[in-house]
């Protein structure tokens, strides 16, 4: 097939330059005409045209603020899925969403892999280029349904799974703004008494003399380090996230830190249950949507973000490559519990592998969602003691001199 550069002018009247493949000139006029666009000049590509064609990006080159939103690609995917199921061509149903998007960067993204498909490139292919906002499970389940026949299937799959995991973060993040507000307006309430209100005492007491109670000269101490050296502390703190940062890329590190986590009460269960859900959800999907066990495993154990459960499942990749079940490795793991192993088991005797995964996943999202529930009902009273506990130290600290006051007074008279 040749390739062939186009200019041509889009529903606003803005000119776009590409290049595409197709057997004749007519034909690629045809297809420019496809992608819902007037062409006013189509001839054969030279190469300083593909140069062009690659810089403008199939000749797209707009204004955008961001990158790809989940939430924007789990819309989109949903969209997808519909337009196709109600019988119209993939990139049809691509130029339609499209011309639906306002300026962002999905649109731009869209544009490229209709561009894509257009030259001969499969949907999949496509996804591929941009692996920030199309990760493996995507690109994968997507050409399994590409293969299989079954894209609308594979991507109102895809679109449920990613709903699934919108749900939970938005839940999360909802639970979590009262207890983040009450922290950060206890701090400011502290901070103005360190820094304004404790000074006040300091000087009175100066005037008096006399030597002061451990817990009133530790909080002058404090109110003093507050409003002179507050810049030695946002230093520390600083100092604290980026050696975090760097220690958390050495694997040595990162390994006992995910074996620490999983030791932890309360988050090393949920920990657990996070990966379990994740786990049985990728691959059950993965699975029912035609991809081989193999690649299945992982893709899904890429999908895990502790390293302890990513070995448990890579042994369980190794175990299938050499003609084993699933059950008896994981079992061995120690870290899936033994219910999960149990139903897997069954499964796999049954040959409802993929159900019994989804059923799994079904029963530990709703594990997750009540075992955060229940630390963030816990999260709530303890950061109300915890500061209370702090503003009463504080208020203590400042009137306890007053009670030996008389005594400082009398000693100074005499």
């Amino acid at each position: 097939m040749a390739k062939y550069a186009y200019k041509a002018l889009n529903k606003d009247g803005k000119e776009v330059f590409g290049v595409m493949e197709a057997e004749t000139q007519a034909l690629a006029i045809n297809d420019v005409r496809s992608l819902g666009l007037y062409a006013t000049m189509v001839r054969s590509a030279s190469k300083s045209d593909e140069k062009r064609a690659r810089k403008e990006k199939g000749g797209v080159s707009e204004f955008y603020i961001g990158g790809l939103k989940s939430k924007q690609i789990m819309l989109m995917t949903r969209q997808l899925a519909t337009l196709i199921d109600a019988g119209l061509p993939l990139l049809r149903s691509l130029n339609i969403l499209i011309a639906q998007q306002k300026p962002c960067k999905l649109k731009d993204v869209l544009r490229e892999i209709a561009a894509d498909i257009q030259s001969g490139s499969t949907f999949a292919e496509g996804l591929a280029k941009h692996p920030k906002g199309f990760d493996r499970l995507y690109v994968n389940m997507v050409r399994a349904g590409e293969v299989g026949g079954m894209l609308e299937t594979v991507l109102n799959r895809l679109a449920v799974f990613m709903e699934r995991r919108q749900a939970l973060k938005r839940k999360v993040r909802g639970a979590l703004i009262y207890p983040i507000a009450v922290v950060v307006i206890a701090t400011g309430i502290v901070s103005f008494l360190l820094v304004y209100v404790v000074p006040v005492f300091a000087d009175v007491y100066a005037d008096f003399g006399g030597k002061l109670p451990w817990p009133t000269q530790f909080l002058l101490s404090a109110g003093d380090f507050m409003q002179y050296r507050w810049w030695l502390l946002l230093l520390i703190i600083t100092s604290f996230i980026d050696v975090v940062k760097i220690s958390s890329k050495s694997a040595v590190v990162s390994s006992i830190r995910d074996r620490v986590v999983l030791k932890i009460p309360l988050i090393g269960d949920l920990v657990t249950k996070v990966s379990v859900a994740r786990f049985a959800r990728t691959l059950g999907t993965l699975i029912t949507s035609g991809v081989p066990i193999l690649q299945a495993m992982k893709i899904t154990k890429e999908t895990i973000g502790n390293e302890v459960i990513q070995n448990a499942v890579q042994k369980v990749h190794d175990s299938i490559k050499e003609g084993d079940t699933i059950a008896a490795p994981l079992d061995e793991s120690k870290v899936f519990p033994a219910m999960v192993v149990n139903m897997i088991d069954v499964g796999e005797e049954t040959g409802n592998l993929d159900a019994m995964l989804m059923k799994v996943a079904d029963i530990y999202d709703a594990e997750v969602e009540a075992a955060v529930e229940g630390m963030l009902a816990l999260l709530e009273p303890a950061i109300i003691i915890i500061l209370g506990g702090i503003i009463g130290f504080i208020v203590v600290s400042l009137y306890l001199p007053i009670f030996s006051l008389g005594d400082v007074v009398s000693n100074s008279n005499g």
